[in-house]
């Protein structure tokens, strides 16, 4: 029998409708159940919407998970979670009960047109980079070469990103 690779997969999940405390709960436990073991989490974090086309303050928690799928396996696995949790794909940086985003794939740079790891937008994103610096301050961003709390004192968003809730770990 032949060994499973382990990978690390760092993915953040949020949305801004519905319970959005029990979707984050719900999404952890498909994850969990579906993707591998959860290492660690972040606390969760109110932010408002990003991108101008959503309506209402988002939740967002960053998530560090093992697993034995691919990255193309990964996807489609967080797609499906994010369809049976509502996610209706209409308009860029709509409404959501729930987005599921890969900021990494071990160290991998993975350029598809369905798949860019590490996330496009991630050093960008106060959202994301908050929660990051909080559980993975050193991890290094593969292509810029900075971790991740150099990212986000380099980052220019000025959005608002408080926690809600405190991470149990």
């Amino acid at each position: 029998m032949g060994l499973i690779q382990k990978n690390t997969v760092v993915l953040i999940i949020g949305g801004n409708m519905g319970d959005r405390v029990q979707l984050i709960a719900e999404t952890t436990n498909k994850l969990i159940d579906r993707v591998g073991s959860l290492n660690k989490s972040s606390s969760i974090y109110e932010t408002a919407a990003w991108g101008g086309n959503s309506e209402g303050a988002y939740l967002n928690q960053v998530l560090v998970l093992d697993t034995s799928l691919s990255p193309n396996q990964l996807l489609e696995t967080i797609q499906n979670i994010e369809n049976e949790l509502g996610r209706v794909r209409g308009e860029k940086w709509g409404n959501r009960t729930m987005d599921i985003d890969v900021l990494y794939y071990n160290d991998l740079v993975i350029s598809e047109e369905h798949l860019k790891v590490p996330h496009s937008y991630l050093p960008e994103r106060k959202f994301v980079l908050i929660p990051l610096a909080e559980i993975l301050p050193d991890q290094i961003h593969p292509i810029l070469k900075l971790s991740n709390r150099e990212l986000l004192t380099r980052c220019q968003d000025e959005s608002s990103v408080d926690i809600y809730q405190k991470s149990p770990t």
